[in-house]
């Protein structure tokens, strides 16, 4: 059964930087497309980020946040830098079986596995 496992997040001050991770097990991790969501209380889950199989595609919705990957330690990253409040939510990494090596996947139900996400707090 394949895992998707976050971790990273925590409380951190507008104008700082976090870095949440998210590990794989249990399928073959170059496979997938693998995306960042967030969620905020009383909204609807949004796209952050995304990154193809092979790491030569990307893209993300902020320009302070870059999204990586590393298929030896089947571990997909992001960093967000210059945090603001409004980007306090729960992040979600999610997975998504793609046939290319350059796909990328924008939208929720596009993804096939989530994990169960991890709490980002900036406070003002």
């Amino acid at each position: 059964q394949v895992q998707l496992v976050e971790s990273g997040g925590g409380l951190v001050q507008a104008g700082g930087s976090l870095r949440v991770s998210c590990v794989v097990s249990g399928g073959t991790f170059s496979t997938y497309v693998m995306g960042w969501f967030r969620q905020a209380p009383g909204k609807e889950r949004e796209f952050v980020a995304a990154i193809s199989r092979n790491g030569g595609l990307t893209d993300a919705t902020e320009g302070r946040f870059t999204i990586a990957r590393d298929n030896a330690k089947n571990t997909v990253y992001l960093q967000m830098n210059s945090l603001k409040p409004e980007d306090t939510a729960v992040y979600y990494c999610a997975a998504g079986f793609a046939p290319g090596l350059l796909q990328l996947k924008r939208f929720p139900e596009e993804y096939d596995l989530w994990g169960q996400g991890t709490r980002v707090t900036v406070s003002s």
